[in-house]
């Protein structure tokens, strides 16, 4: 690790310094030819070289203006390909004139907002290998009836297939973590769009979420659905028992039920 460059714990940041582990996680990335990838938060450039070694479109983004001043001099060759600044407040619209995959140590504080950007952004992102706090990966990856399974892995895994890859320990970072890491990947499946209003999906999803413990048909009653509704069988059940079909066939009733 370079000894100018070091970890801010207000920017989340932990550098990886298993150089096996940074070229397995590279290699989880699934491209083919000259694929348009966005690394974000490189901060030394761990992933980074290994990135270079593949024939890949690549940008970077990196907030941290130590680390982005690193990356200018050990890789000149990134110098016109670096984001300077928050990704969260960069429009991924305009970063490549063609789908794009996105990997990297994911900082632990914003990565749920990382994943919403995904979200927001999925007709453009086709695939995601990334690095994160080990509970928030198995809560993207749970599948319905597990405890953790939550708004972002029904949200998820509406639109990409999630696999767990592996598991990273503390030691393998400066500064250790509290917590274990993981690896995940996210490809885009078939779907294109849901067979419902979309923004009713995730209104319906998020409020099922915000009181998991009971039943939707008490944690819906935000919604003010119709009689019709509320009526369903399935309201019997919790968020937390109803996978991406179920909450699709939800939407669609709420929907019929509003003409």
């Amino acid at each position: 690790m370079n000894q100018m460059v070091r970890p801010k714990k207000f920017l989340g940041q932990h550098f990886l310094t298993d150089q096996r582990i940074a070229q397995r996680i590279v290699d989880s990335l699934l491209v083919e030819g000259k694929d348009a990838v966005l690394e974000i938060g490189p901060g030394t450039g761990v992933l980074t070289q290994y990135l270079l070694k593949k024939d890949l479109d690549l940008k970077v983004a990196e907030i941290d203006r130590d680390s982005v001043a690193h990356l200018k001099e050990h890789f000149p060759q990134l110098s016109d390909k670096i984001i300077e600044g928050d990704i969260l407040d960069c429009d991924w619209s305009g970063l490549f004139e063609k789908k794009f995959k996105v990997i990297g140590n994911f900082p632990y504080n914003i990565s749920s907002q990382i994943f919403f950007k995904v979200l927001d952004h999925r007709q453009d992102v086709d695939q995601v290998v990334c690095m994160l706090q080990k509970e928030v990966a198995d809560r993207i990856a749970s599948p319905k009836g597990s405890k953790v399974y939550g708004i972002l892995s029904v949200l998820l895994q509406a639109y990409y297939q999630v696999d767990m890859l592996f598991k990273v320990p503390p030691g393998v970072f400066f500064p250790p973590p509290k917590v274990m890491s993981a690896v995940i990947r996210l490809k885009r499946n078939e779907t294109q769009s849901l067979e419902c209003d979309e923004k009713m999906f995730v209104a319906v999803v998020k409020q099922g979420f915000q009181n998991r413990r009971k039943t939707l048909r008490n944690a819906l009653k935000r919604l003010n659905l119709p009689a019709s509704v509320m009526a369903l069988p399935l309201l019997d059940l919790r968020a937390e028992q109803l996978g991406v079909s179920d909450f699709v066939f939800l939407t669609q009733q709420i929907q019929q039920s509003n003409g």
